[in-house]
């Protein structure tokens, strides 16, 4: 016997029964967002900015044994601020990344580009290694997993790609952009 939780209730049963009359459309969508928004070139500068600032940090001279508080606090702080971006940045790459993966890559993006899931996941798990260790060759590691997916990306949309230098100072660093 059925209980009172198991009928189908009133709404249920309309419903059912207007969907006999006029059967829904089956409609099919692949991302969130309307297509022509993804980029991966947010994901490249963020990736960019994490070889930035590890070589701020790497850079930072510890004060010495008579160095005074201030020295001490600025230090501090520096290497705070650093570590902070870095892993800021790490994580915005890594969201980015994952965007991509979920909303715009498909199956037949898979069967053109074999490596493609191989490697977005070992460049998102370079996110979570540079957010963890100061390490300038896995922050160049992430950088160039990011230029490979911009690549791959672009190619999708049938859109040939260009390296160019970041033009970002003592960074150095390239960025892969569609070219018309």
């Amino acid at each position: 016997m059925q209980t009172p939780s198991t009928l189908p209730s009133l709404v249920d049963r309309v419903l059912e029964k207007f969907d006999r009359v006029a059967p829904p459309t089956e409609v099919f969508a692949h991302c969130d967002i309307p297509c022509g928004i993804y980029d991966p070139h947010m994901a490249q500068v963020a990736a960019l900015t994490v070889v930035r600032m590890v070589q701020l940090i790497e850079g930072l001279q510890q004060p010495g044994a008579n160095a005074s508080k201030n020295e001490w606090d600025t230090y501090g702080m520096q290497i705070s601020r650093y570590t902070a971006i870095k892993e800021e940045h790490a994580r915005l790459c890594e969201h980015e990344l994952i965007i991509l993966w979920t909303d715009y890559f498909r199956p037949e993006h898979l069967e053109k580009h074999s490596n493609l899931h191989d490697v977005v996941w070992k460049t998102a798990k370079l996110t979570s290694t540079v957010k963890q260790q100061i390490n300038m060759e896995a922050a160049q590691q992430l950088l160039a997993g990011c230029q490979q997916i911009a690549e791959i990306f672009w190619d999708t949309k049938g859109v040939k790609t260009k390296r160019q230098p970041s033009n970002q100072g003592q960074v150095g660093g390239e960025l892969v952009y569609p070219t018309t």
